[in-house]
């Protein structure tokens, strides 16, 4: 039994979900002995409160996802102070919360000391002498009143079984005795949730099948520790159709250590459902900005998004904590606690990471720790970023895994003097070039000489002369201004056996905005060679493409 608490819990329902909590509980099907006297030894008694309009004003029905999350908002401050036991076992009635002392079996009547602190507990919380205008009435007293009383036959080893809460109840409360009456008190909004959860405790399985309904027995599993209800309703929660509100809702839920346990793969489904509907932020720009926190967190940490650059990452996270936080120092704690990790400061280019250092929303400490940690990962040697990103990428920390840019970052190598010159690397993945037949291109980041913006692009073209496929490579300028340079330029690319960089392609060029320059046959082989298993274009599956700009003259 030990041995299904720790299996997958989305692969076999009926094995996988329907098990006691503690691993001692049966999965037999009990639903016969339901509320039956003869399988029987308890009779529970549920107490149904209900809460005057003053205290609720919204109501209390749940019509939809948005209903039940508002709801569920208001009350999540008492989920744990509603429980109330009536142990009928003494003279007198006593009526006790959840977080009383464990007592020894036995000791409930003859342990004076023990029923004084009963008796002071029954006092405190539900006396009967307060004022009806006190303020030191307890909750129960201010906004409540019993509705009705539900009435059920229950069997202490079923409900034991499946839950520590029960099983602590009847083991440590009660004592052998002809009177075995056990009082529930709850919400009007928790009653039908409540009879699903003892219903199942005894058949394994419900009758709820909509989301509303199904996280109203989730939390009620929780707040009984019914560890494998909760699983369960996190699998037909996991099979309905996801939407964005349900998936945010999934990751709202309490972070209890039983609800973690069982809501784990819900909540891993609702992370992979956002971020695979939000990968091109800019499609859904606006509802996008309109996302909570976790919702950003899940679109974030996700290597799919569809975006330009690491750039474009750090501009539109700024964006939206601006939009979401207007007061600095709020906006400078999501940032810096909550936020930073998901943006991949190593591959964000050096202008950037420059504006980075004088961001005001940045705590100026935590800024100068990722710009620093970025410049040094960038510096790293090929080898080393290669295992900083493989250690990292069995984690949820991602910052050393690059994702799928629209544009390739590059590594640059800038000198002022004797001329201003820049030397520029571009890798490009034997993956990525295969899909660009065959009349694909890719995109460089941005990379600037003498304060005006370049890129490279490859292109899979068509060879003029030869009239076959084959792979290009071309220089531009991006439109800004009216400048414009002469430039030498000299393509290189390492090849095999020596892995060296090799020319293959030089000239020079008077670019102005928009103008692009290059070879469209920078191999001078077909496409078939150059993306062959034994080209020798390709070093551990990696194409490395080295471009070096001097500026002759700018006017």
């Amino acid at each position: 039994m030990k041995d299904q608490l720790n299996s997958d819990p989305t692969t076999d329902m009926g094995s996988r979900f329907r098990h006691g909590a503690s691993g001692s509980g049966s999965d037999g099907d009990f639903g016969f002995a339901f509320n039956d006297s003869n399988f029987s030894d308890r009779l529970l008694r549920i107490e149904i409160m209900g809460v005057p309009s003053e205290c609720h004003p919204d109501g209390e029905d749940c019509t939809g996802i948005s209903d039940w999350h508002h709801h569920r908002k208001r009350r999540r401050e008492d989920i744990k102070k509603e429980i109330v036991l009536d142990l009928s076992l003494c003279p007198e009635e006593h009526i006790l919360n959840d977080s009383q002392p464990d007592m020894d079996d036995g000791a409930g009547c003859e342990n004076q000391d023990a029923e004084a602190e009963a008796v002071a507990m029954a006092e405190e919380i539900h006396s009967g002498d307060e004022d009806e205008n006190s303020n030191e009435s307890s909750w129960s007293m201010d906004c409540s009143t019993v509705l009705r009383v539900k009435t059920l036959h229950i069997s202490s080893p079923i409900l034991a079984a499946k839950s520590p809460f029960f099983y602590k109840l009847f083991s440590n409360g009660m004592r052998e005795s002809e009177q075995r009456h056990v009082t529930l008190r709850i919400n009007a909004s928790e009653e039908d949730a409540l009879l699903e959860l003892l219903n199942f405790m005894y058949s394994n399985t419900l009758s709820v099948t909509t989301v509303p309904a199904l996280l109203d027995v989730l939390m009620a599993a929780d707040k009984f520790e019914v560890a494998s209800c909760m699983r369960y309703c996190s699998w037909l929660l996991h099979n309905l159709p996801m939407t964005p509100e349900s998936a945010l809702l999934y990751l709202d839920l309490p972070s209890s250590v039983l609800m973690g346990e069982a809501v784990q793969p819900l909540t891993d489904a609702a992370k992979q459902y956002l971020a695979a509907r939000y990968k091109d932020v800019t499609k859904f720009q606006e509802e996008v900005m309109a996302l909570p926190l976790a919702g950003i967190q899940a679109i974030l940490a996700s290597d799919d998004l569809q975006i330009a650059s690491e750039d474009a990452v750090y501009d539109f996270v700024l964006k939206w904590a601006r939009a979401q936080y207007p007061k600095l120092e709020d906006r400078r704690e999501v940032l810096g606690s909550h936020l930073a990790q998901y943006i991949r400061f190593p591959y964000m280019t050096c202008r950037k990471l420059k504006k980075v250092l004088t961001c005001n929303d940045f705590d100026q400490d935590v800024a100068s720790k990722l710009v620093l940690e970025a410049l040094f990962y960038k510096a790293d040697a090929p080898y080393r970023q290669r295992s900083l990103a493989a250690e990292e990428s069995a984690t949820s920390n991602r910052r050393f895994v690059e994702r799928a840019y629209k544009y390739r970052p590059v590594k640059v190598v800038e000198f002022e003097l004797p001329r201003q010159q820049c030397v520029v690397y571009l890798d490009l993945k034997r993956e990525e070039c295969v899909n660009l037949f065959p009349s694909g291109r890719v995109y460089s980041q941005a990379f600037h000489l003498g304060g005006q913006g370049f890129f490279l692009s490859a292109h899979c073209n068509m060879d003029q002369q030869s009239s076959f496929h084959c792979l290009g490579l071309f220089l531009g300028m991006q439109e800004k201004g009216s400048t414009s340079f002469t430039v030498d330029y000299e393509f290189a690319a390492r090849l095999k056996p020596t892995e060296e960089f090799v020319c293959k392609y030089k000239g020079n060029y008077t670019f102005t905005g928009g103008k692009a320059v290059g070879y469209r046959n920078l191999f001078a082989v077909p496409w078939t060679s150059f993306v062959a298993e034994d080209s020798i274009y390709f070093i551990n599956g990696t194409l490395h493409l080295r471009a070096e700009l001097t500026i002759r003259l700018c006017s």
